[in-house]
């Protein structure tokens, strides 16, 4: 019997800094025949209606006007993540592409990282290790404090999937959970023993910690300003674990700077990385890490496979699990 051929999956390159992990190839070509950008490009009408889905890793391969006019017979953009800021929905929408992502995949991962930031800043550890290893350092200073997050005021914008992981590690902490959502979560908060904030102003005046785990969306768009800094306590600490987008840099920087609050922990920026020049680099309160929410083995096996599902379910017209809709 001969084997039916697979869906062409169109994906930026395998391995390199940008690719496909290569330890993804062979899962991924059980279900498609993969097709790199290169390839395309090199031999656009004879793969053009083969091409079936797109594989978007790390926001690449960009899915612009001229890629979708090239593949009549595309069906569905994967985009491994949760967030699809880096997609025109309603572009992509107007094609009848379906397109999808992996809120499932990421929320460990991406919840781990958001305590680990909050745990490194209270506790000063980036400085600390760079105190412990300076060939300059004599002796340890007793005076050189951090504060506890055990019994702090922890406060949660945005408690979805990912908020809701970090809620539930926050209560292992015998925190004090304050949260803010677009939908009070009734359920979940009795479970994790969160209160609702109604307000953001509310939430941000009442926090030792302020966690930042929403969608990046014309509404959220520096969401936390100048205005909003102003209401945190002076010795609070904002942790930024969604978009860099999200927050205004320059006000946080001058927030940093002039003691309005204590410190930053930032695993997104924007742009990413940062200018080498940027006044957020020079300071010492600030912690930023280079987008590794999700950069585990685990995790990204599982925004592969999650990806994969959501793909097959649309080609073989069975209900997606995670579908993205535009706004």
């Amino acid at each position: 019997m001969e084997r039916k051929e697979l869906p062409g999956i169109l994906v930026s390159e395998i391995g390199g800094p940008f690719g496909v992990l290569e330890s993804h190839v062979e899962f991924l070509k059980m279900h498609f025949n993969l097709i790199t950008m290169k390839e395309f490009q090199k031999s656009k009408e004879e793969l053009r209606e083969k091409i079936k889905s797109v594989f978007v890793f790390e926001g690449r391969p960009l899915v612009d006007r001229e890629l979708l006019e090239s593949l009549p017979d595309l069906r569905v953009i994967g985009n491994s993540g949760v967030g699809v800021n880096h997609l025109d929905l309603k572009l992509i929408s107007s094609f009848g592409v379906k397109i999808t992502n992996t809120p499932h995949a990421v929320s460990d991962s991406t919840a781990d990282i958001g305590m680990a930031l909050m745990l490194a800043s209270a506790r000063r550890l980036v400085e600390g290790c760079d105190i412990a290893m300076s060939p300059q350092t004599k002796h340890f200073c007793v005076d050189w404090l951090g504060v506890e997050v055990t019994r702090a005021t922890l406060g949660i914008i945005g408690m979805g999937n990912i908020g809701y992981k970090v809620a539930k590690r926050a209560k292992a902490f015998d925190m004090n959970i304050l949260y803010h959502n677009r939908n009070r979560r009734k359920e979940e908060e009795q479970v994790v023993g969160a209160t609702y904030c109604k307000t953001i102003e509310e939430l941000l005046q009442r926090s030792d910690f302020v966690m930042l785990v929403v969608n990046l969306t014309s509404e959220t768009h520096k969401l936390i300003g100048k205005k909003e800094l102003g209401l945190m306590k002076p010795t609070a600490i904002l942790i930024n674990i969604c978009r860099g987008a999200v927050v205004d840099q320059d006000a946080l920087a001058e927030a940093l700077q002039n003691g309005i609050i204590k410190a930053a922990a930032l695993d997104v920026t924007d742009p990413e990385p940062l200018p080498r020049d940027h006044q957020l680099l020079q300071l010492k309160n600030v912690i930023i890490t280079p987008h590794i929410g999700t950069a585990t083995v685990q995790a990204l096996r599982m925004m592969t496979e999650e990806a994969v599902e959501n793909i097959l379910a649309v080609l073989n017209d069975r209900p997606i699990p995670s579908e993205v809709y535009p706004n």
